[in-house]
C-alpha cells in the first residue's frame, strides 16, 4: 500500500513537470475561478451595504401647521414609532429647522436674503419616517391623512417623494437579483472552462493510460496521479487567488470610501478571512479534483 502510495505521488510530482505549460494553463484556469467564486462571495457584503445606505436614504416627512403644539407633535411621534411597520422617526423643530437650512445654504446669498425678506422663521415643524419596508410607505401616508390628524398636520410630502422612493428600492430589489443570476451564471461558466482545461491537459496522457491498462494497472493506481495532480494545482490556484484577493481589497479600498462613504472592503474582507480562505481551498481543490476524475474516467472505460 506504502509502495502504491509512493508510487502515485511520483507519477504525479513528475507529471507536473512533463507538462508544465498545460498544468500553468489549469493554475490559471482555476485560479481564475476560484478568485471570481470568491469575489463573488464578498460582493454580497457590499451588495448588501449599498442597499441598507439607499434604505437609510428614503424618508418622507410630515409638517405640522404653525400653531401646532409642541407636546401635541411628540405625542403623535409617539403613536407613529409605535406603528409595526415604522423604522424610525425623527422630531425637527422650527428652529432646527431653521438652523439647517443656514448651514446648508449659508454660502448662497440669494436664498439668506429671501429667507430674512420673510422674516421671523418660516419653516414647520416636521417628522421624519423612515418605513422597514417600500411596500408600507403608502399605509404609512394613508394612516397621516386621517381626519383625526387635520388640525395638527398641514402636509404629507410622501406623494411627491413617491418617484424616487419607488424608483430607489426598484434599484436595490434589481441589484439583489441580478447579482444572485450573475453569480450562479458566471460560476457554472467557469467551471466548465476549468473542466475542459484538465481535460485537455489529461487528453496528452491519453496513450499512456491505455498502455497502463493493458499491463494490468488497477483504475486507481492510473487516476491517483491525476488525482493528486488536481489537489496541487488546486491548491496552487487557491493560495495565488486569496493572495490576490488581498492586494485588490487593499488597492480599491481608499477609492472604494471616497465613493461610497463608510464603506471599507478590507474591513469586509477581514471580517470573512475564513469562510473566504476556505471557499477558496474548497472551490480550488475540488475543481481540480472533480475536473481530473471526470476527465481521466472517459480513457478507463472498457
Amino acid at each position: 500500500m506504502f509502495i502504491t502510495l509512493k508510487r502515485i505521488l511520483r507519477a504525479a510530482w513528475q507529471g507536473l513537470f512533463r507538462d508544465g505549460g498545460m498544468v500553468l494553463m489549469a493554475v490559471f484556469t482555476i485560479f481564475a475561478t476560484t478568485l471570481l467564486v470568491s469575489s463573488l462571495f464578498l460582493l454580497q457584503d457590499v451588495n448588501r451595504f449599498l442597499i441598507s445606505s439607499l434604505q437609510e436614504k428614503v424618508d418622507f416627512s410630515v409638517y405640522f401647521k404653525d400653531e401646532a403644539l409642541e407636546d401635541d407633535i411628540l405625542a403623535m411621534k409617539d403613536m407613529i414609532s409605535d406603528l409595526p411597520e415604522v423604522k424610525e422617526v425623527n422630531y425637527v423643530s422650527k428652529d432646527q429647522a431653521l438652523a439647517e437650512f443656514t448651514k446648508r445654504h449659508e454660502d448662497d446669498q440669494v436664498l439668506m436674503d429671501a429667507v430674512k425678506e420673510v422674516g421671523g422663521n418660516p419653516f414647520l415643524s416636521s417628522l421624519t419616517i423612515k418605513s422597514l419596508a417600500a411596500s408600507q410607505y403608502q399605509a404609512l401616508a394613508d394612516f397621516l391623512a386621517k381626519p383625526d390628524f387635520q388640525d395638527l398636520v398641514e402636509k404629507v410630502d410622501y406623494q411627491e417623494r413617491k418617484p424616487v422612493i419607488n424608483r430607489l428600492f426598484s434599484v436595490t430589489s434589481l441589484v439583489g437579483r441580478g447579482g444572485l443570476i450573475l453569480s450562479i451564471i458566471l460560476t457554472l461558466a467557469a467551471f466548465l472552462v476549468t473542466f475542459n482545461t484538465i481535460r485537455l491537459a489529461i487528453y496528452n496522457f491519453r496513450e499512456e493510460i491505455k498502455v497502463q491498462r493493458l499491463v494490468g494497472a488497477s483504475n486507481w493506481f492510473i487516476r491517483g496521479p491525476f488525482l493528486v495532480q488536481g489537489v496541487l494545482t488546486g491548491l496552487a490556484a487557491a493560495l495565488a487567488a486569496f493572495l490576490a484577493l488581498i492586494l485588490i481589497s487593499l488597492i480599491f479600498n481608499s477609492s472604494l470610501k471616497v465613493i461610497f462613504s463608510g464603506l471599507n472592503l478590507f474591513s469586509i474582507f477581514l471580517s470573512n478571512f475564513w469562510p473566504v480562505l476556505s471557499v477558496q481551498l474548497l472551490a480550488g481543490v475540488g475543481l481540480g479534483v472533480v475536473s481530473a476524475y471526470l476527465s481521466v474516467r472517459k480513457y478507463l472505460k472498457v
